[in-house]
């Protein structure tokens, strides 16, 4: 009975600790992101123009949720965004898995490769945003250079066409964050024995039925990951269409976050911008809820 005592007070000490211990990042993240949401629905509520409290404002209760379902702009932006999620989850997953296996190799000059993949990571957005205007500009940029010694006809205008604007920035986004998952699974490879890929070579595998039975199973866990942070980060993605085309042209290229800038900001409609923040809150959710749920099936139907 004594020991029971005595291991259930360690119990509790080595709980007390780990509280105190994780209460600064619990209070900061309270304070800041948790208390922000609250307020951003709170906000929502709203016809206010960001000057002055917000309970002087008149409140229209869920009047600002029902304008926004019939805002066809809005909807647009969410097409967007539901098309970034898929090409950030198919192309940088998919050319990160291929940069991950090519770094995780033993040929000469490894290292090297390892700093040059990774280099567009270390850009700000800012630079890369400018970088990549210059290349798809019409007149000078590179891309119409190479197009024009091919076939000398009319300058595309990249980042000004409605039908190639997206594909133009989804490609340079494709081109920055794909390290990122380089480095992740690079990392999620080398906690995979080596034992398993000798016994697999003496039994006769080859490097592709080792990637598909082993490599890949054995990842799934780093993929999930890697997945859900592809995911939250494509549904509130903001910098690099700001910067490259401002949401245009013609709001071609507006994604949610983009959409909710110009109607707090630019419009001076803090009410409506907090619902257009408080939609993305409810979108992220869904959509997280959604893929966990598959990939839950999926694990438990392999098992």
């Amino acid at each position: 009975m004594a020991s029971l005592t005595q291991k259930s007070r360690r119990q509790l000490i080595s709980g007390v600790t780990i509280f105190l211990f994780l209460l600064p990042a619990l209070l900061v993240y309270c304070s800041y992101t948790l208390n922000g949401i609250i307020r951003t629905f709170y906000f929502s509520t709203f016809q206010w123009n960001g000057v002055g409290p917000a309970s002087r404002a008149l409140n229209i209760g869920l009047g600002n949720f029902v304008t926004l379902m019939q805002d066809g702009r809005f909807w647009h932006a969410v097409r967007n965004n539901m098309l970034l999620v898929v090409v950030s989850i198919v192309f940088q997953l998919g050319f990160g898995m291929i940069l991950a296996l090519l770094i995780n190799t033993d040929f000469k000059g490894t290292k090297i490769f390892r700093t040059v993949y990774f280099m567009p990571l270390l850009l700000s957005t800012v630079a890369t945003g400018t970088f990549w205007q210059l290349i798809y500009d019409p007149f000078s940029g590179i891309f119409n250079g190479v197009l024009k010694m091919i076939s000398p006809t009319k300058p595309l205008s990249w980042l000004g066409s409605e039908e190639v604007v997206m594909f133009a920035v989804l490609f340079v986004i494709c081109w920055q964050y794909t390290p990122q998952y380089m480095i992740l699974l690079r990392a999620g490879m080398t906690g995979i024995p080596d034992e398993l890929y000798e016994a697999a070579t003496i039994d006769g595998a080859t490097r592709s039925q080792q990637f598909w039975t082993m490599t890949l199973p054995l990842l799934s866990g780093t993929l999930k990951t890697s997945a859900v942070l592809s995911i939250i980060g494509s549904l509130k993605y903001f910098d690099l269409f700001w910067i490259m085309t401002l949401g245009g042209p013609n709001g071609y290229s507006e994604l949610m976050a983009t959409f909710m800038y110009k109607k707090a900001f630019n419009e001076d409609r803090m009410g409506y911008g907090s619902a257009v923040a408080a939609c993305m809150v409810i979108i992220s959710f869904i959509v997280i809820a959604i893929f966990r749920f598959m990939t839950r099936n999926k694990e438990e139907s392999a098992s």
